[in-house]
């Protein structure tokens, strides 16, 4: 008999990790093939549940990063180690690490946009060999707001990082401006066939892209990651479609080819 592919799995909490006041990481136990960018449906009895983007995938754990916004996640805070959560996926398309190796590879993510590419991030700093150079440029709203600090602290070891507020608020330790400042900055060794991955906000995804487009980068050397309200994962429901794209299903990751098609 053939599952149903609506039926989740249990699923146990490694750990919980703290970044601020309403974003956790939980790192949950899974075994299988996952790549960076796709998304699980997490859920709970009684509450529903949400699409949470893969933030890191480890030895039989992937990480969930999860903003506390609504009915479904406040209830996941109330979880801690050791506890169970039902889980669906992984879902989507994800990043293919083989479309970056062997190129110089520009990153620039905001907000929660970093959570997406953090296991791409977390694999070429660990390979940089396998590059010709990473540089990532993120921004947060103030410094209470950044994600995965330790992260950082190791990226830095190996990668170029430009972590950006657009608020230092009393905080001198990171400089202020958008992430868009520091596209014209950029010196890479071959404009043309360097890659890029855009992941965050709409309007700084916009206006990201267009700054690399202008410094030279062909479009389809970019991918971005798309923002939807995923319900199904399977492309059933409709909630994800734009035009004839089930964002579910073809992305959420997407060549900017294809991806600037999309307008909702």
């Amino acid at each position: 008999m053939k599952q149903n592919e609506y039926v989740p799995f249990l699923s146990e909490i490694k750990e919980v990790i703290k970044h601020t006041n309403i974003e956790y990481t939980f790192r949950m136990s899974y075994k299988g093939e996952v790549k960076p960018g796709q998304f699980f449906e997490v859920s709970i009895p009684k509450y529903g549940e949400a699409p949470i983007s893969v933030s890191g995938i480890g030895e039989d754990t992937v990480d969930l990063t999860i903003r506390r916004v609504g009915k479904v996640t406040n209830e996941v805070f109330e979880h801690y180690e050791g506890d169970k959560l039902f889980l669906r996926g992984p879902y989507g398309n994800g990043f293919d690490i083989e479309n970056y190796k062997g190129k110089e590879i520009v990153i620039i993510a905001g907000g929660t946009g970093v959570s997406p590419v953090r296991g791409v991030v977390d694999y070429f700093s660990k390979h940089i060999d396998e590059t010709k150079g990473v540089t990532l440029i993120t921004g947060f709203k103030t410094p209470k707001d950044i994600l995965f600090l330790k992260d950082f602290e190791e990226w830095k070891k190996n990668i170029k990082v430009i972590l950006t507020v657009d608020s230092a608020d009393g905080d001198n330790t990171y400089p202020e401006g958008l992430v868009t400042k520091y596209i014209p900055e950029l010196k890479l060794k071959d404009v043309s066939e360097a890659v890029s991955i855009v992941v965050g906000p709409p309007a700084m995804m916009r206006f990201s892209t267009k700054g690399i487009l202008d410094v030279g980068f062909k479009e389809e050397n970019i991918w971005i990651s798309q923002e939807r309200k995923m319900c199904c994962g399977i492309g059933k429901c409709g909630h994800c479609k734009i035009d004839d794209v089930y964002v579910c299903l073809d992305g959420p990751v997407f060549n900017f080819t294809k991806g600037k098609e999309l307008i909702d």
